[in-house]
């Protein structure tokens, strides 16, 4: 039995067994983190590696039915350990009690929603090794002043240490993708909080990077409320000149008299 590639799941089944040795030789030994969760098995390219490493506590999570009865057929020691689930709704402290690693190839297109979950989970996820497009994979490690910077980049940046680890091309899966790939890691750096509103500090960064052609005086109008003095420098910028203590500093700005 082969599982049918789904354009609907964004899948492409990485078939190079030497990358996927590589991605997963990335993931560090963590005695302190053991717990380790794979997105998107697919046909279980990484988990086959993944299995065979005594320092994990592994568990899988797959939406896809098909590829879920495949990983159950070829690879028993994945009961017990895979879930069939949507990772997106999934609550996490259910799965495990307390800090998870990440690894995957995450589907292409809903890699920025897997990032914004790991976020969410930042306290909990110490690190963060996937394959995603290659465009997305330079933007996220890219410093502020590049075009690509954007969202992610900032966001990402805030907690994590970002590795541009290799490029894969399209002849490495199945069916072939029309992009080019990377493997990239993230590891949590030490910062334990912001310096200012969280939740404004991601909305600041959003409404900047919506509008990045404008300086942030105007790309940035919906949040100044009364009062707020724009006479700072830093307005005359546009959003892809900051890097994250620049936005720290700018919803501070803002913060002050919202």
């Amino acid at each position: 039995m082969e599982v049918r590639a789904k354009k609907a799941l964004g899948q492409h089944f990485l078939t190079d067994q030497s990358v996927a040795r590589r991605i997963v030789d990335a993931l560090s030994i963590s005695e302190d983190v053991p717990a380790v969760l794979e997105v998107g098995p697919g046909m279980g390219v990484l988990s086959q590696y993944l299995l065979e490493r005594r320092d994990l506590n592994l568990k899988l999570v797959e939406i896809d039915s098909e590829s879920v009865v495949y990983l159950r057929e070829h690879f028993p020691a994945v009961v017990g350990k895979l879930l069939q689930a949507d990772y997106l709704k999934l609550d996490m402290r259910k799965v495990f009690e307390g800090k998870y690693r990440v690894i995957g190839n995450f589907p292409y297109n809903i890699s920025s929603q897997i990032f914004f979950k790991i976020l969410d989970d930042k306290d909990l996820v110490p690190e963060v090794v996937c394959m995603i497009q290659k465009e997305v994979a330079e933007r996220i490690a890219e410093p502020p002043g590049s075009k690509t910077y954007g969202i992610l980049s900032v966001l990402l940046q805030a907690w994590y240490d970002i590795e541009y680890v290799m490029s894969v091309g399209p002849g490495a899966f199945c069916p072939p993708p029309k992009v080019q790939s990377a493997v990239i890691r993230l590891k949590r750096n030490g910062r334990k909080e912001l310096a200012c509103d969280e939740k404004l500090f991601r909305q600041v960064v959003k409404t900047a990077f919506n509008q990045r052609r404008k300086t942030l005086r105007n790309a940035l109008k919906p949040l100044l409320k009364e009062g707020v003095d724009t006479s700072d420098p830093i307005f005359d910028l546009r959003a892809e000149k900051l890097g994250v203590e620049d936005f720290v500093r700018l919803t501070e700005l803002i913060y002050a008299k919202v």
